[in-house]
């Protein structure tokens, strides 16, 4: 048991840095299933005892290891999965060899002693999964984008009025990263006043050849906003408290690879809440040079102090990730947050049992992919002045 639990470890430790901005294809998935060597991760704390039964449908992205593992350290059990392509499967199963491998989405969907169904299929093809799995009286949670369109969220809402099921969303930029989580804690403490604004900024490495080609169409993919900055817009609600917002505005480009005509590398956006501003910028611009797949950044402002989040690498100083900065009217101070705790996962399941609100609202969850989705739709074309 020890040494399962050590190489469950060591495999989230790696494939959460090696996966991350990564789809799934056939060339991928030997190396990603492998991910489970040499590198020990003490700060994984002791999973807490099954509280409830998890299936998978969809595994078309490197994020469900790490959606798996946080549902596991919170208290899931995980009992089987499904997906349409045989070596993803693979792959999977490799990974968790005591897994059901499910027949179909509907053998899934019809067990009755499952309460969570997690998602990382195609993006377009996750919310008709999540609200299939409400119709079945399951809660759900996706990877992100969890909801491609403004059609699917109208509809998702309706199904989990109805059904009273959660539709969760892994926002993992804000989960599943240690200074982000803490930077919550501390901003809840007032070190830093009342914030009133947070720049969010989301750069990722293309990886062309390994890429499916969905990957490059628009339709499934979402379009840029939609699919990397609904990581910043999440953020922004959470960091400035906002319950309402509004996008001021946003543009979309192709500006380097003209081979690829639905796909779009460049993306950003401005927004007001309730609660504060933002501003969000993603791209497929990060060069090869970099030893991580994007130097993800969150600068947080507020009334007496600001916060910079420095989430997978300290360029020129460090090539590790999970470093925060503080600077009030006390003190300057770096916090390396690699021990911090990722309560999300246990949150999750905890709301699942109790029917609580504590791990993200429900409301919070299709407020930020509704300003994601309407970011992108309303989006003007990325062109220079002439």
């Amino acid at each position: 048991m020890e040494n399962n639990q050590n190489n469950r470890r060591n495999f989230l430790k790696n494939s959460l840095a090696s996966t991350a901005g990564l789809v799934l294809s056939s060339s991928l998935v030997n190396e990603i299933a492998a991910k489970s060597s040499t590198i020990e991760a003490p700060y994984i704390h002791k999973n807490l005892a099954p509280a409830i039964r998890f299936s998978v449908i969809g595994l078309n992205h490197g994020h469900i290891y790490g959606m798996t593992e946080a549902i596991i350290r919170g208290g899931g059990e995980l009992v089987a999965v499904y997906a349409k392509e045989p070596d993803l499967m693979a792959a999977y199963v490799k990974r968790y060899p005591n897994v059901k491998q499910a027949n179909s989405e509907k053998e899934v969907l019809e067990d009755n002693s499952i309460q969570l169904i997690l998602s990382a299929a195609i993006a377009s093809e996750r919310a008709p999964i999540g609200i299939r799995a409400m119709q079945h009286g399951k809660d759900f949670m996706a990877d992100k984008p969890g909801i491609t369109t403004l059609e699917q969220l109208a509809q998702a809402r309706k199904v989990q009025k109805e059904t009273k099921r959660i539709y969760s969303i892994m926002y993992s930029e804000r989960f599943e990263n240690r200074a982000t989580v803490k930077a919550g804690e501390l901003i809840k403490e007032g070190v830093i006043g009342k914030v009133i604004q947070t720049i969010g900024l989301g750069p990722h490495r293309m990886n062309t050849k390994t890429r499916p080609e969905w990957f490059f169409d628009r339709s499934k993919f979402g379009g840029i906003i939609t699919d990397i900055a609904s990581h910043q817009f999440d953020q922004f609600l959470f960091f400035t408290g906002s319950t309402k917002g509004e996008v001021i505005s946003s543009q979309v480009g192709n500006v380097n690879h003209p081979e690829f005509p639905l796909f779009e590398d460049f993306g950003d956006a401005m927004v007001k809440g309730n609660g504060g501003t933002g501003y969000i910028r993603v791209d497929w611009f990060t060069p090869d040079g970099l030893k991580t797949w994007g130097d993800g950044r969150l600068t947080i402002l507020g009334t007496e102090g600001f916060i910079e989040i420095r989430k997978n690498i300290d360029i020129a100083i460090k090539d590790t990730g999970n470093n925060l900065y503080l600077v009030n009217n006390k003190e300057t101070k770096y916090i390396d947050c690699s021990k911090d705790p990722l309560p999300f996962g246990g949150q999750l399941v905890s709301d699942i049992v109790n029917r609580t609100e504590t791990a993200m609202t429900q409301d919070h969850c299709f407020l930020a992919t509704e300003l994601s989705l309407k970011a992108q739709k309303f989006a003007k074309k990325l062109e220079l002045v002439k």
